[in-house]
């Protein structure tokens, strides 16, 4: 489980992600925080009972509040100090993995783009119009983020290139440990691009290395210009926009120029492309910042 937002065990392919130690590793980077920081917390037993612990009873009415403190959430039983030990042992570990995947990726001249949006942003849509306009120009595979179902890994196979599918169950972002077990699976040649479309989510994902060259925060027309202000996180993190069904935009009450400032003011750094995966408006641009990260590692 992640201690940091509290999900669950993911799957690759339908297994369990168990052929490494890397989330027990994990849980107990997370347990022996919890235990540094003083929290109260139950533990597992491989046998079944029925005695009873104290500490369930227990209800530690610390004063926190929404928002308040370093951390800005709000976990029942934890200080702010805690939470944020907690998080540091937690996201420390995954950097730890990220780095050993970036350094592999970069071994192998792969290009690892990691896809971050909501749901309904034309993700998967925009991945395989990519691997249609790639095709006989780069190498390509997925490994596909969802938390249930092999859909757009299916979809991502019918254009052409290979997918792994990683089911996160209830967790809401995919990890370095998910990402090194599916990179496993996969038989890239040297050049390749591989595409990491993460679960649909604009908070967790940004705070997850998972050892990508680039993050792509792809954000839709029909979502709101008010998106990069009230998801900052993700659009600080990213190095790429792309304001994707452009061809809507004369439909809807979208405000191209507003969202832009918007994203540049959490950003400025930030590049934007602006595209219709459906239309094909604007994708040759994005074809080519592709090919020119991948020219970069040579």
């Amino acid at each position: 489980m992640c201690a940091v937002c509290g999900c669950g065990q993911a799957t690759v392919e339908g297994q369990p992600l168990h052929d490494h130690d890397d989330h027990d590793d994990l849980d107990e980077a997370a347990h022996a925080a919890l235990h540094a920081a003083g929290t109260p917390h139950g533990h597992h037993h491989d046998h079944p009972h029925d005695h009873h612990h104290a500490e369930h009873d227990h209800h530690d009415h610390a004063a926190v509040h929404y928002g308040a403190g370093a951390a800005g959430v709000s976990v029942p039983g934890l200080d702010q100090r805690q939470i944020i030990k907690l998080e540091r042992a937690v996201l420390s570990h995954n950097d730890g993995l990220a780095q050993a995947n970036r350094a592999r990726f970069a071994q192998a001249g792969i290009l690892t783009l990691n896809l971050l949006s909501s749901p309904g942003s034309g993700k998967t849509t925009l991945l395989c119009a990519t691997i249609a306009a790639l095709a006989g120009r780069l190498p390509v595979a997925v490994i596909e983020g969802d938390q249930q179902t092999s859909f757009d890994a299916d979809r991502i196979r019918e254009s052409g290139a290979p997918a792994i599918q990683v089911n996160t169950g209830k967790g809401c972002h995919l990890d370095a440990a998910m990402v090194a077990d599916a990179y496993q699976r996969l038989d890239l040649p040297e050049g390749a691009v591989l595409f990491v479309e993460n679960v649909g989510n604009l908070v967790c994902p940004a705070a997850f290395d998972l050892g990508e060259a680039a993050k792509v925060v792809i954000l839709s027309v029909t979502e709101g210009e008010d998106k990069p202000l009230k998801y900052p996180d993700m659009f600080a993190a990213a190095d790429l926009m792309i304001l994707n069904k452009i061809d809507l935009a004369p439909y809807v009450s979208f405000n191209v120029e507003r969202c832009l400032e918007l994203a540049h003011r959490v950003n400025p750094r930030l590049s934007v492309l602006q595209l219709s995966a459906t239309t094909g408006e604007g994708l040759a641009a994005w074809v080519q910042w592709i090919e020119a990260r991948q020219r970069e590692l040579a």
